[in-house]
């Protein structure tokens, strides 16, 4: 246990260090294999999921979320412009993957509680959509199936037995940095959207990860 912890607090450092890089060469890119250093926080989450959790049951489905991550960055900061509907794709399933790794899901469903969490992602998704939709185009139909499957995961860390404060805090921390995505591209343009992006993309994935392995711990 105190081993576990030691590698916990020790992975987070070197996390954050790495991501800190990335994040802070947003401000002066495009630059030369830009997407190597932007997969190396990624790598080592997979890296350790893969120490803390392993590769078995809902485990197995969260480290191919992480898989799927990996593969959209690298399509999104490789050639975001020609190849953004892959990036999209990619992330797709890794949603897919979160969703089953979050199994099972409370029988509870219709307390208030839950109904208020998911009258409040829809209404967003709503207000989103309202937003975007002049601007999608050809892209209104994946965007909108993105959107659904990015809210759905959001909400079933709140309706998973396995919720925790930091699994909620990443499906609504993923919201955030697609949202600030869909915003700069389909509606208009914020300046360093990719400062924005990147924190709040890496903080969701981190907070999932952390989520998952304190699940594993309650159990």
């Amino acid at each position: 246990m105190k081993s576990s912890i030691f590698i916990m607090k020790k992975a987070t450092f070197l996390f954050i260090a790495l991501a800190t890089m990335f994040v802070i060469s947003t401000l002066v890119k495009p630059y030369p294999l830009s997407w190597a250093i932007k997969l190396l926080p990624m790598l080592l989450l997979m890296g350790l999921a893969w120490q803390q959790l392993g590769f078995e049951k809902e485990n197995k489905y969260f480290l191919l979320g992480l898989a799927f991550s990996i593969c959209g960055d690298f399509i999104l900061d490789y050639d975001g412009n020609n190849w953004f509907i892959f990036g999209l794709g990619a992330f797709f399933i890794a949603h897919i993957f979160y969703i089953a790794s979050l199994k099972p899901y409370t029988k509870s469903l219709f307390q208030v509680k839950y109904l208020i969490v998911l009258s409040l992602y829809l209404a967003y998704g709503g207000i989103m959509l309202t937003l975007l939709a002049a601007g999608l185009g050809e892209m209104f139909v994946p965007v909108l199936a993105y959107m659904s499957i990015l809210l759905f995961m959001a909400l079933t860390t709140v309706v998973s037995e396995k919720s925790n404060i930091w699994l909620v805090l990443g499906g609504m921390s993923f919201v955030i940095s697609d949202s600030l995505i869909g915003f700069d591209k389909f509606y208009m343009e914020i300046d360093h959207s990719h400062f924005y992006v990147m924190i709040t993309y890496y903080f969701a994935q981190f907070a999932l990860l952390n989520g998952f392995i304190k699940a594993k711990i309650r159990n």
